[in-house]
């Protein structure tokens, strides 16, 4: 009985000298991982441009949508071309741009503008490169459920270079898919159709522009 005992007291004290000795690494490993997930939580990225032909360049930005999305959102072509033809301005180190209300008179003076070749209409813009936006979907709720959100910007992004042997032909193109609300089960009760639309057309905004320069980015942005 003495020499079980004896055998006991040895394995206790063993076992708690073992904790001892792992107790300052396991805490500061515990200490670090605690560290890097708030920083992965908290902390942002340097994002570089997917196109960097633009800096240096005159250009212009259009975009297209199909009559039924400008039924359901007037205004969105307006929206989304004004204000991503100013970012890309004011961020991407091109040599000029079209002012976005001179650019939106034109383009609201040639209706016949998505029917023309983009080589056409970058020489009627008078820019080398064009950033032509198709928008293929922009909806603020579920199909077939007018009642609950699930609003939804999806589109390609292509640019044209006027300069090239082949100004029709794409040097760009890029996929853009947005959503917001972040989770389901959102109506009018909730949230206004304004505030879903401003934060899905601005979701959608930025993914473009973000494509033409560098620039930061939360760790653990939802979109």
């Amino acid at each position: 009985m003495a020499i079980r005992t004896k055998l006991f007291r040895l394995s206790a004290l063993m076992i708690a000298g073992t904790a001892l000795l792992c107790a300052p690494g396991c805490v500061f490993a515990a200490a670090v991982g605690g560290a890097a997930e708030s920083f992965r939580r908290t902390g942002s990225s340097t994002i570089p441009a997917e196109y960097t032909e633009i800096a240096g360049r005159s250009f212009a930005v259009v975009v297209q949508a199909d009559r039924l999305i400008q039924s359901e959102e007037p205004g969105i072509v307006r929206r989304l071309t004004r204000q991503i033809n100013d970012r890309i301005a004011l961020n991407a180190g091109a040599s000029h741009g079209i002012p976005s209300d001179a650019l939106l008179a034109v383009l609201y003076n040639t209706p016949q503008w998505p029917a023309m070749p983009p080589g056409e209409v970058a020489a009627m813009l008078g820019v080398e490169r064009l950033v032509w936006i198709e928008l293929t979907e922009y909806r603020l709720h579920e199909p077939g459920n007018e009642y609950v959100y699930d609003g939804a910007a999806v589109g390609s992004v292509l640019v044209y270079a006027a300069d090239s042997p082949l100004p029709d032909d794409p040097v760009f193109d890029r996929g853009i898919a947005v959503r917001f609300p972040d989770s389901s089960g959102f109506i009018a009760t909730d949230l206004p159709a304004a505030a879903v639309t401003t934060e899905l057309s601005s979701r959608f905004i930025n993914r473009v522009a973000w494509l033409f320069y560098e620039h930061e980015e939360s760790n653990v942005i939802p979109y």
